[in-house]
């Protein structure tokens, strides 16, 4: 595909001005890197640049106690559930050295081979399931070896325009960028959705891609053989031939070594483009520039094996109704921020489940118990619409007014005016109930 040099005139007129996105980031935080694995040295022929651009001999890294302790610490801290062999994170926390020599040695001589993943599915909402793997303790720890030690190499190549599964990035600082260009004019938005794409990625071009900056062979194909893990699920067993495997820990960095790609080519034709893993929208301050994204992108997928979800691909004027766009959660329409319908529901149904009526709790119980959820929810959402706080409060207090019937062995919803008084707002502030109203006049006046 050529650059923005070799197009014709009326091409290059549709190609947004500025060729970069903000400023790229000077000087990386090194902070968050595991300081049993990185060194100083390490560290400095980071931010200097290694020969060639890629490094050698990292096997032993991963393998080394260190990184083999400091990694057994975050999947200890991740807890989980067994994987195909039946070992818990308890059962192994009771001979974690001997397991973790047993880890180093094979890793060492080369016999080390990945078990299968433990396929199950967990609700999504609206009644549809989500695939989730689960792979065995000892995989996790050497997968979040491996990730430990290769992080940072991607990291240092990684854009600004990234935010998904990075450190010290995440959801609110991709909202607040998307918010940052909409102000700056840039309201005609692409908005595109990549079919099961963690599912898809080629295999063989995602392992050049990480070829390109590792040329260690044992390390690659220790990410391979991850890669190729078995899945099983009930009596079914297979191997995938593309995607990274559900669940695992090296998934996120390998989805995005490999979109990687994607940000530069955008960025050298000079879009704005804000993504987090594969949920990402370029926005264009015209028609015309929206539609020379759209396909640029459809052009950079399909030659990079992947597919758009046309259904979910769409383009349009955010400042119109109708023709919003959703990203992370929220619906960025008509020059305001909305929750997406989906969010809401799935926070119902959440709710719901916490304040059934056949629940045997007191209702202090179930409030200490709904608190959380609610101020969570609110502390990402805070910035939408004020209607959906009131919407959500008076969803809570039906609910809980059903329960008080109930536990009364009266029929009802607790809907009638009569409930409405004897269990008045005031009634369940006392009682400690967040209510998101409150939550969001407070954080107004704050400001």
């Amino acid at each position: 595909m050529s650059d923005t040099t070799g197009q014709s005139e009326s091409e290059a007129s549709v190609v947004p001005e500025g060729a970069t996105q903000g400023a790229e980031t000077q000087g990386r935080d090194w902070s968050w890197v595991e300081a049993e694995v990185w060194s100083e040295r390490m560290l400095a022929a980071l931010e200097n640049g290694v020969k060639g651009g890629k490094w050698f001999s990292l096997i032993d890294k991963v393998y080394r106690p260190a990184t083999l302790e400091a990694a057994w610490r975050k999947v200890a801290a991740n807890a989980g559930a067994a994987g195909v062999d039946g070992q818990s994170v308890e059962q192994f926390a009771a001979r974690a050295e001997t397991y973790l020599e047993e880890l180093g040695e094979a890793l060492k001589t080369g016999s080390y081979k990945p078990l299968a993943v433990r396929r199950v599915e967990i609700p999504k909402g609206q009644g549809k399931l989500r695939p989730l793997g689960i792979p065995a303790v000892k995989d996790r720890i050497v997968q979040t070896a491996l990730k430990l030690v290769i992080e940072p190499i991607f990291e240092r190549e990684f854009l600004d325009m990234s935010y998904g599964f990075r450190p010290g990035r995440g959801c609110k600082d991709a909202l607040r960028e998307v918010d940052r260009l909409l102000r700056g004019g840039y309201t005609r938005v692409v908005d595109a959705d990549l079919s099961s794409y963690f599912d898809t990625i080629p295999h063989a071009r995602l392992m050049e891609r990480v070829g390109e900056r590792v040329s260690d062979g044992r390390l690659l194909q220790l990410i391979a053989a991850f890669l190729q893990q078995d899945i099983v699920k009930g009596l079914e067993r297979w191997t995938p031939v593309g995607g990274t495997p559900q669940g695992a820990v090296i998934s996120p960095l390998l989805a995005n070594i490999y979109l990687h790609s994607l940000d530069c080519h955008m960025r050298e034709r000079g879009y704005r483009m804000v993504r987090y893993a594969d949920d990402f929208v370029v926005l264009c301050r015209s028609a015309e520039q929206a539609q020379a994204a759209l396909a640029e992108v459809k052009a950079w997928v399909e030659a990079n094996g992947l597919s758009l979800n046309a259904d979910k691909t769409h383009v349009g004027d955010c400042r119109e109704p109708g023709q919003g766009f959703e990203f992370l959660g929220y619906r960025f329409e008509a020059g305001r921020r909305w929750v997406r319908r989906k969010s809401i529901r799935a926070l119902r149904d959440r709710i719901r489940a916490k304040t059934s009526r056949t629940r045997g709790d007191s209702l202090r119980h179930m409030i200490a118990d709904l608190n959380p959820l609610l101020k969570g929810w609110f502390g990402y959402f805070k910035h939408a619409h004020p209607m959906t706080f009131s919407g959500m409060d008076g969803f809570t207090r039906r609910r809980l007014r059903a329960v008080l019937r109930k536990q009364e062995k009266r029929p009802g919803l607790g809907r009638c005016l009569a409930d409405h008084l004897r269990w008045s707002k005031v009634f369940f502030a006392d009682l400690g109930l967040f209510t998101m109203t409150e939550a969001h006049a407070l954080a107004s006046r704050s400001r």
